[in-house]
């Protein structure tokens, strides 16, 4: 095949005819074209030569050109592609390093192979543009709804031709035991785009909780007009979901907006799920009351909120408790994912028998540290007092509202109890040090001998131990594994130690050691404090 009049203008047609066919540019199939063909000619004159091809956009004519490069007299590698000064003397005027020469060299005869080979060239070229748009196209397109038509089934993941591509719906993106066929048409959440080596690749969901949002917003003007927003949404693929609204504009009941005359928004969103049972639910700031709405249908009696743990407990009559649990604990799973805390459902009765063994339990801790009745001991739980320092550091006022309790009883009172404390203390120092506790996390400044001889029970003996901990190991807290909350049990955790207090102490003890330069924490602080700032303008 030779490149001739003949024929140059059919490279330009064939050019536009693949990027038409394909929606890209044709500039880029005529450069995959140029590099074809400096491949095919390099097989001719030697790979070594640095042969380049240009097609004028015009006509289509193909120029081959001979590129040499002019380098230092010790740095020649490549003869056939470059050149000393003193060589290019012969060819060019005042040569300096750096400078090409370009000579125009006979066009080449292509052969079978080297027309095979500029064909995968441009195959290759055309594949990458034709992924690059596809790329383009869908990036943009992450947690919107797609419609497309099903093109086959592999291994249970659905193909589906979204139109200038194809889609994956993998099988367990699926809702229940959905099957399809060809050409049956799908409307799918569109979850995720990343390139790949052979491709975009698009994958899609029908079981995404966006996916149910996305379709409210499709059936409800409100939502796409931001009227009303959805705040959060919890889904058993088909099965059941709970969606949580709230209206920016009091006229307007956000529930009811949802629902639709006769129920016809909701339901076209119910047929577009298999028939997911949907309850929608109004958002509300206040978590106890937001949640007592998640868990309807079943009534509540009370809730208790643990904000540090993100657990909350939540007593429900005994009639109630099957159905605030849920068929297979459905219900308060969706409640938990849609409040994004941890529910623990009790009776009223299971409610009272532990709000009285915590009142025994204190009763009895009076009882023997401060030598008291029972009778005396019970009254001071009745008035909140849950521990010995509360009654020996509470203000004496707070005493002699109880009956019966007069100055000298109540400064009796914390006579004993600060005693105790210090009684308690010191034999909490002592087997501290026994166990190898050093003077260094002794005095540390936060930490109390019982916070001390825990650290030392779990081998944190030492200010350099100490340093060494994160947050978490003193604080506890809690990690997700397998979509399922777990307790991490801290050292410190039993007394009352948040995390923010355990993060200062460690970084406090980083900073006595030398670990740490205080000028760069408090740099950090007023970055921090900046970023708030600037936040809090853009809200404002």
């Amino acid at each position: 095949m030779a490149i001739t009049s003949a024929n140059q203008l059919e490279l330009l047609q064939t050019a536009e005819a693949v990027a038409r066919e394909k929606m890209i540019d044709p500039a880029l199939v005529v450069e995959a074209m140029e590099e074809s063909l400096a491949r095919a000619a390099k097989s001719r004159y030697g790979s070594e030569m640095d042969i380049r091809v240009s097609i004028d956009r015009k006509t289509g004519r193909a120029k081959f050109t001979r590129v040499r490069t002019v380098v230092e007299d010790d740095a020649v590698e490549n003869y056939q592609a470059e050149m000393t000064v003193a060589q290019a003397k012969q060819y060019m005027d005042d040569p300096k390093v750096g400078d090409t020469y370009v000579e125009e060299v006979p066009p080449v005869e292509m052969g079978r192979i080297a027309a095979q080979s500029a064909k995968q060239v441009i195959l290759q070229k055309v594949r990458e543009a034709e992924r690059d748009r596809q790329y383009e196209e869908f990036k943009d397109r992450v947690g919107t709804i797609i419609n497309g038509v099903v093109k086959r089934e592999e291994y249970g993941n659905v193909i589906v031709d979204v139109g200038r591509g194809e889609a994956i719906l993998r099988r367990n993106e699926k809702i229940g035991r959905e099957a399809y066929r060809p050409n049956d048409r799908v409307r799918c959440y569109i979850k995720d785009v990343r390139r790949e080596q052979r491709g975009p690749q698009i994958f899609l969901s029908r079981t995404d909780p966006q996916f149910m949002a996305e379709l409210f917003k499709m059936e409800v003007p409100e939502i796409y007009d931001g009227i009303i927003e959805i705040k959060a949404v919890a889904r058993d693929p088909g099965s059941r979901a709970k969606i949580a609204v709230i209206s920016y504009d009091n006229s307007i009941d956000p529930v009811g907006a949802c629902v639709g005359m006769r129920g016809s928004r909701v339901q076209a969103v119910v047929n577009e799920l298999q028939g997911e049972k949907i309850d929608i639910i109004p958002w509300n700031e206040d978590q106890a009351t937001f949640l007592v709405n998640a868990l309807q249908p079943a009534e509540v009696s009370k809730v208790v909120i643990d904000e540090d743990a993100q657990r909350i407990e939540v007593v429900v009559p005994e009639e109630q408790l099957s159905l605030a649990i849920g068929r297979r604990g459905q219900n308060v799973r969706l409640a938990s994912q849609l409040t994004g805390l941890d529910i623990d459902i009790m009776t009223e009765a299971e409610d009272s028998e532990r709000r009285q063994k915590e009142f025994e339990e204190r009763t009895k801790l009076f009882v023997d540290a401060l030598d008291l009745d029972e009778f005396f001991a019970q009254l001071l739980v009745s008035e909140g007092f849950t521990n010995l320092e509360e009654v020996a550091y509470v203000d004496l006022d707070e005493l002699l509202v109880i009956d019966g309790v007069d100055e000298d009883t109540a400064s009796e009172l914390q006579a004993r109890a600060r005693d105790v404390i210090e009684a308690q203390a010191k034999a909490a120092l002592d087997k501290a040090r026994e166990l190898g506790a050093e003077d260094s996390l002794i005095a540390f400044e936060g930490l109390t001998p019982q916070m001390v001889l825990a650290l030392a029970e779990d081998d944190v003996k030492s200010l350099e131990d100490f340093a060494t901990c994160a947050d978490w190991e003193l604080a506890g807290g809690w990690t997700t594994v397998k979509g399922e909350r777990v307790k991490d049990e801290g050292i410190l955790e039993k007394f009352d130690v948040s995390l923010e207090e355990a993060q200062n102490m460690v970084m406090t003890a980083r900073v006595m050691l030398g670990w740490v330069d205080p000028t760069e924490l408090e740099d950090d602080a007023e970055e921090a404090d900046f970023d708030g700032d600037d936040d809090e303008e853009a809200e404002a």
